[in-house]
């Protein structure tokens, strides 16, 4: 299969977007309301499936751990959250108004369940305890009426097999509906795949550093910057000491790769249009 090819790996046919592979990972071709749709249709029909909120960092660290790779193919979307995955779906012909970023995206669902679904949220993940818990209360007082039914900060440390079944069952015990899952790339993700077939919640996020950027604990970006994809510079300058490996080695390895697939699409179009050349 051509990596530009879009592809329908995703099991679940309930208002599915297409998907598109961007360096090898099924990048959906969707945005906040269409991705919230499918949530809510999920829900509604206690259809289980997982949701990763992909950029840049997620995308290259796939090339080089097979787990988070499957977890990525056996998600049910996996949404384009950095803004250069957008410019590279726009430049293999599947143009977006915007990105689907994560913090955003768990704002507008909070928001669509105080008003509209009353929809119970679970919340997973979270610096510590106390982090969780002004999460917790942050969201309640932007969203009166939301409903969350409980959660877990999991130490920094690999659970046991004692300690992740306790929280399946305190999260089915719950009954939450989604479970947000904020524990970072790529323990989410592996998280949300292993744990799927154990969890009741029909739907499951993982939206990474949204859980700080929602309790106010750590500034984001400026939207101009965020709109420009220097999102990452803005970030790199407030944890310089944490992430300037990831920056320095991912950002330019994505660049390369896609302008490769990038060539390699243009290539395949230039030889359907001239076919004995």
């Amino acid at each position: 299969m051509r990596p530009d090819t879009p592809v329908q790996s995703y099991a679940d046919p309930i208002s599915q977007p297409t998907a598109v592979e961007i360096v090898d990972v099924p990048i959906a071709v969707t945005d906040y309301e269409r991705t919230l749709d499918w949530m809510d249709a999920m829900v509604a029909e206690r259809r289980r499936g997982y949701v990763c909120v992909c950029n840049v960092h997620t995308v290259m660290a796939a090339q080089e751990d097979p787990e988070l790779r499957t977890a990525l193919s056996t998600s049910s979307i996996n949404v384009p959250d950095g803004q250069p995955l957008v410019w590279a779906l726009s430049a293999l012909g599947h143009p977006l108004p915007d990105r689907v970023y994560g913090p955003e995206l768990m704002a507008r669902a909070c928001e669509r369940a105080a008003a509209v679904t009353g929809q119970r949220f679970y919340l997973y993940g979270g610096r510590d305890q106390d982090a969780l818990m002004t999460l917790g209360m942050s969201l309640r007082k932007r969203f009166p009426g939301i409903n969350i039914v409980g959660g877990f900060a999991p130490p920094f440390r690999t659970l046991t097999d004692e300690e992740q079944s306790a929280v399946a069952e305190d999260i089915n015990e719950s009954e939450a509906d989604v479970v947000w899952v904020g524990i970072g790339v790529p323990k989410q993700e592996k998280w949300m795949a292993s744990l799927r077939p154990s969890l009741e919640a029909p739907v499951l996020v993982g939206v990474g550093a949204a859980f700080d950027f929602l309790a106010g604990l750590v500034p984001q970006a400026p939207p101009v910057l965020q709109k420009a994809g220097l999102e990452w510079a803005y970030r790199l300058s407030q944890e310089p000491r944490r992430l300037w490996r990831r920056y320095l080695r991912y950002n330019p390895r994505f660049v390369a790769a896609f302008a490769r697939q990038l060539a390699a699409h243009r290539g395949a179009g230039e030889q359907s249009r001239f076919p004995n050349r």
